[in-house]
């Protein structure tokens, strides 16, 4: 094998193995419905794609079978295109994510913060992308109004912080961009698909007064909640313009552009084709695929093959080797 075909073959598609946590608002609906495998019950979020030491991937195919994606783009930074920065990291995140019962009122700090109160690690801004809700399931978004730190404290204290937030009900394939400072909390019955920044920093302000499984109530970190999380009051989120684009075999539309990532939604019907919709990532960035529904096959040019199904994940290195996607599927289609 040459040297340009090594160099080929390791820069192919990569499945990866998901990261599961264990918290105790998870539910069943990534092991029924995703066919997730992971140990930890109730099981609350999978990291589909990370390379996060709190919950590293491992790669499922492949020559780098078995290894972190740390690992991989530690040996190959080239892989994130001009994301390189050294050190394996992925600036992203992308997980699953079971709320069969209410998450906590949190926020999360900006990457300004993060540095210098967190050891310099990255803040984080966030995209939730609805895959299921049950009637009458909502997110809460910002606050209804104005509030001081200490009236938030006061709401805080006297179990009524829930009345001052903006209750949004959500369906499916509803998109919601949760910028940092943004005080936030996915409700009960809603599974979603979350890209992030590559980080595990969030501040509860509030959580139901709820005990863990070893009877202990989670840390509240309220007064740094209070330093990032902007307490003015929100107008209720729209949903973003989308406009549906069209090639044979598929059909794509952006949903968030951001300065930490983009994410288009790309459906994938080529069922009756013969010919697959190419797929690679050029030089300048990785890409990653989330299947969230459908199944199908991405076959390489030298005819190695990843059969994928809902709930996989496929990193992209940059300059990847091109391949041809063939199903009926719909993903999220990540890059930096």
């Amino acid at each position: 094998m040459t040297s340009k075909n090594s160099r080929l073959s390791e820069r192919k598609p990569i499945l990866l193995k998901p990261h599961g946590k264990e918290y105790l608002w998870g539910g069943r609906r990534l092991r029924d419905e995703y066919s997730k495998e992971t140990d930890g019950t109730p099981l609350a979020e999978t990291w589909e794609c990370s390379t996060h030491p709190d919950g590293p991937c491992f790669a499922a195919s492949g020559v780098w079978k078995g290894k972190t994606l740390a690992e991989i783009l530690t040996r190959h930074p080239d892989f994130l295109g001009a994301h390189a920065k050294g050190g394996g990291e992925l600036p992203i995140l992308i997980k699953l994510i079971d709320a069969a019962k209410d998450l906590s009122v949190q926020v999360h700090p900006d990457d300004a913060y993060a540095k210098a109160h967190e050891n310099g690690q990255r803040g984080k801004s966030e995209l939730w992308y609805v895959l299921h809700a049950e009637k009458g399931a909502k997110i809460f978004y910002g606050l209804r109004h104005e509030m001081s730190r200490e009236d938030v404290r006061r709401s805080i204290a006297e179990g009524s912080i829930e009345k001052y937030l903006q209750k949004i009900p959500v369906k499916k394939n509803d998109v919601f961009y949760v910028p940092a400072g943004m005080i936030h909390a996915v409700g009960a019955g809603v599974v979603l698909a979350e890209v992030q920044e590559n980080s595990n920093l969030t501040y509860r302000l509030y959580d139901y007064d709820r005990l863990d499984k070893n009877g202990q109530k989670r840390e509240l970190k309220i007064e740094k909640a209070l330093d990032v999380a902007d307490l003015s009051g929100q107008d209720a989120p729209k949903q973003p313009l989308r406009v549906l684009r069209y090639r044979p075999g598929c059909a794509w539309e952006r949903l968030c552009s951001s300065r930490f990532f983009a994410v288009d939604r790309m459906l994938l019907h080529t069922e009756r084709s013969r010919t697959p919709v190419a797929y690679s990532a050029d030089s300048t960035s990785y890409r990653a695929l989330l299947c969230v529904e459908g199944c199908g096959t991405i076959r390489m040019e030298d005819g190695d093959a990843i059969l994928f199904v809902r709930g996989d994940c496929i990193f992209v290195p940059a300059g990847s080797m091109p391949a041809g996607l063939h199903g009926k599927a719909t993903f999220l289609d990540v890059r930096g």
